[in-house]
């Protein structure tokens, strides 16, 4: 995987996804400076899922996705859009969910916890049961994540319909992300496996 991380990118979409990267680092610096020190700290919370997507050798498309995604969620905390219009919320928590929860299964892939999309043992159900429970252990932690900030930071909504609305929603977005998933190719071949086949090729 270090590889992934380490490659140059090869097409349009590859630049645009470590420029989406650059994007998250550039707001870290400036929350630290114009914002709060906790608005500095939420976008920097972001920053590895920026990054993951590179390491696991995501297609561009996705990795742009899983970037703006993660950014917007992160800015939105940032300039209290979740209080400004409440109903943002319920949008985010599907999208990032879902985006973040089709992340965590790439990674088991790779990690060969379970079969990547396109592997001979790979099942689409299995796909899509494993990304949503992802997706709902991903949004129960995101909760107590709230909890805290709520208990110990700040003045955070957090009710009890809330939190079962939210963790919903975002059962929801990584059920649809786990379908999307086993139908559509999001990871390329490992740089590693690349550079095997030139060396093969010489």
């Amino acid at each position: 995987m270090v590889e992934n991380f380490l490659r140059a990118p090869r097409s349009a979409g590859a630049v645009v996804a470590d420029a989406v990267r650059l994007v998250g680092l550039v707001s870290v610096v400036v929350a630290a400076i114009w914002f709060e020190p906790t608005d500095a700290g939420i976008l920097a919370l972001a920053l590895p899922a920026l990054v993951v997507p590179r390491f696991l050798g995501a297609r561009p498309a996705f990795d742009i996705v899983t970037g703006v995604t993660v950014l917007v969620a992160a800015w939105s905390n940032v300039i209290d859009l979740y209080r400004t219009f409440p109903a943002w919320d319920i949008p985010m928590h599907l999208v990032a969910t879902g985006v973040l929860a089709t992340l965590a299964y790439l990674a088991a892939g790779r990690f060969d916890v379970v079969p990547l999309p396109g592997d001979p043992d790979f099942r689409r159900r299995t796909g899509v049961v494993v990304t949503t429970a992802f997706g709902l252990a991903l949004s129960a932690v995101w909760e107590m994540v709230e909890w805290l900030g709520k208990t110990f930071v700040d003045s955070i909504l957090v009710t009890y319909d809330d939190t079962i609305g939210d963790m919903a929603v975002g059962g929801v977005g990584a059920l649809v992300a786990g379908i999307l998933m086993a139908r559509v190719r999001l990871v390329a071949r490992d740089a590693a496996d690349d550079a095997a086949g030139v060396t093969r090729g010489r």
